[in-house]
């Protein structure tokens, strides 16, 4: 199988670069095209390299590059279907992304080398090390909140002392994981956790709160270059039409999700800043998990957050638009009590429980009532946060309880709390 995979990246090669020439060996020119496309090319600005070797050896493999995903190297995509395997288990779907659509890191890298007065090209990573927000990384052992003020990722908008320590004690881009301080990060390892934190907070969140320990988080599997791995789930929109049992189990889960995450055990509440059917999907077993961890912002109820102050001019640089957006989000003590329930019901649970109209829906006069005041943002949190709970209990009471449902199967045969 390995032979017929590295026959597909040297036949794409053909494809997208041209009969090879017969002096330059055709596997030098696939490497070097491998290397580009994983944005190898581009570190240390990028996520890492802790699963490299395992693009390299074809132990990860995308799904179809040769049929409707062929003509990568022109195509503005951001994820990739693909497969993973390693010596424990057989092959497992996997998500392959980069951090953030070709088109946007074209124009973030741009970003990078017209700051430094370089035109549009320069070497992205002597621009990033010159900076006084790295040089002031490179002097500190330990992530203090001043060294992330004015990065525009939601999770950094009021960050804790507490939530900083989370960040690196969890960071396994590096050999030695485990400890708050940062003695053993090389500089190259500094540099690209602050480009992470700059550009996408989505593989940090994974490694954070894995859902090894219940967080309801797909797994990740590493990064390589600006490539990043995590578990394969189906799209929750494919399910949108659905019978109403199903569609009313999994809009249970949503809710259950979000009251979990804004009150948990590690006083860490989650908070939705943008939200879409894609921010999800469903495993085989029919569990619910979050998909784009992009959007999700963090206020740590133990420490508390400090005053929202302005931004001062040492802290907006280079680093604060590499996200794609110099918009910063409203103050953490802004935050409504029910935002998250909102724009869930608003924008996800709305079209999933009424996908054409309420007479079709056959969901019962309670829940559609229910629903309306959950995705109205004029009424109390006070009776957002009642009406979920009214809208949980008639869903609980939809659920079936089949094989369909392995994720509570069968323990649902035995209690009513599955």
């Amino acid at each position: 199988m390995a032979g017929i995979w590295s026959e597909v990246w040297t036949l794409y090669l053909i494809l997208a670069l041209g009969t090879p020439d017969p002096s330059p060996a055709p596997q030098e020119k696939l490497h070097d095209f491998r290397r580009i496309f994983l944005g190898l090319d581009k570190c240390n600005a990028c996520i890492g390299t802790s699963i490299c070797k395992k693009f390299f050896k074809d132990e990860i493999r995308f799904e179809r590059w040769l049929t409707g995903q062929s003509n990568l190297s022109s195509a503005d995509v951001r994820s990739y279907e693909g497969n993973y395997t390693d010596s424990t288990a057989g092959w497992r779907p996997v998500v392959l992304s980069h951090l953030m659509s070709p088109h946007l890191q074209q124009i973030s890298d741009n970003s990078i080398c017209t700051s430094a007065g370089k035109g549009k090209s320069c070497s992205i990573e002597a621009v990033l090390r010159a900076t006084s927000r790295f040089q002031r990384w490179v002097r500190s052992n330990l992530l203090f909140p001043r060294m992330v003020k004015g990065l525009l990722t939601p999770m950094l908008r009021c960050p804790s002392q507490r939530l900083l320590d989370r960040i690196v004690r969890r960071y396994f881009e590096v050999t030695d994981v485990g400890s708050v301080q940062m003695k053993h990060f090389s500089e190259k390892d500094k540099l690209r956790l602050l480009y992470t934190l700059a550009v996408n907070q989505q593989p940090l969140i994974m490694q954070m709160f894995p859902g090894t320990e219940g967080w309801p988080f797909l797994r990740y599997h590493g990064s390589c270059g600006r490539m990043m791995v995590w578990a394969g789930s189906k799209p929750l929109r494919n399910l949108f039409s659905s019978p109403l049992e199903r569609r009313a189990d999994i809009a249970y889960q949503l809710l259950h999700i979000t009251q979990s995450l804004s009150s948990n055990s590690l006083q860490f509440s989650f908070f939705y800043t943008n939200i879409s059917g894609d921010t999800f999907g469903i495993l085989d077993d029919s569990r619910v998990f979050i998909v784009d961890t992009s959007t999700i912002g963090i206020i740590d109820l133990k420490e508390g957050y400090p005053p929202d102050e302005d931004l001062l001019p040492e802290h907006l640089d280079v680093f604060s638009c590499l996200s794609g957006s110099c918009e910063r989000l409203p103050p953490c003590e802004t935050v409504r009590a029910a935002q998250s329930f909102i724009l869930l019901c608003k924008h996800v649970i709305n079209n999933l429980l009424l996908p054409n109209d309420v007479q079709s829906s056959h969901l019962p006069k309670e829940a559609v009532s229910a629903l309306a005041i959950c995705a109205d943002q004029s009424q109390s949190d006070q009776r957002i946060i009642a009406a979920v709970q009214t809208l949980k209990d008639i869903l609980q009471t939809l659920r079936p309880c089949s094989a369909l449902y392995g994720y509570r199967y069968p323990e649902c045969l035995y209690s009513d709390k599955f």
